[in-house]
C-alpha cells in the first residue's frame, strides 16, 4: 500500500529541482516506490572536494532532500515538512560514477516524521547512511 498523499511522479520532483542546489549538483530522482524514494547524484568536479572525493556535504544535501521529499509527500495536503536534525556517517569515500541514495520511513507521525537515507556507490557499497528528523507544520 503506497505511503503517499500528495501527488507525486518523478516528473514532479525533478521539475521541483529547476535553479535549485539540486540541479547545480546535478542531483536526478530516479525511482518512487510504494514506501520509498531514490534519487542519485554525479561524483564529478561539481561534488567532489579538493582530494578528488564526493563531497560529505552532497552527501547530507542528497540525504536531506530525499527525506523531506518524502515527509512532503507522504504528508496530508496542506501540511509542510521543515528539517529539525539530520545526521551522517560517512563510511566509504566515492571518486567517480554515481552515488544513489534511498530514503524510507522510520516513523510517520502526526507532528514529526523520521526517514533513514542509505547512500551507495554504483558497486552497491554503502557510502554513507543518514537519519532526519523533519517537523511537520499543520495547515493554518
Amino acid at each position: 500500500m503506497p505511503i503517499w498523499q500528495k501527488p507525486i511522479s518523478l516528473d514532479i520532483l525533478n521539475s521541483g529541482n529547476k535553479g535549485t542546489a539540486l540541479e547545480s549538483l546535478g542531483v536526478e530522482f530516479i525511482e518512487i516506490g510504494d514506501d520509498f524514494l531514490r534519487a542519485r547524484v554525479p561524483v564529478d568536479k561539481r561534488t567532489i572536494q579538493p582530494y578528488g572525493l564526493l563531497h560529505g556535504g552532497v552527501s547530507v544535501v542528497l540525504a536531506e532532500s530525499l527525506g523531506s521529499s518524502g515527509a512532503h509527500f507522504s504528508s496530508p495536503e496542506g501540511h509542510r515538512a521543515v528539517g529539525l536534525d539530520i545526521n551522517a556517517n560517512h563510511l566509504r569515500s566515492a571518486r567517480s560514477g554515481w552515488v544513489t541514495g534511498t530514503t524510507r520511513p522510520v516513523h510517520r507521525g502526526k507532528t514529526t516524521q523520521v526517514w533513514a537515507i542509505d547512500l551507495v556507490n554504483e558497486e552497491g557499497e554503502l557510502v554513507c547512511v543518514s537519519r532526519i528528523t523533519m517537523a511537520m507544520l499543520l495547515p493554518r
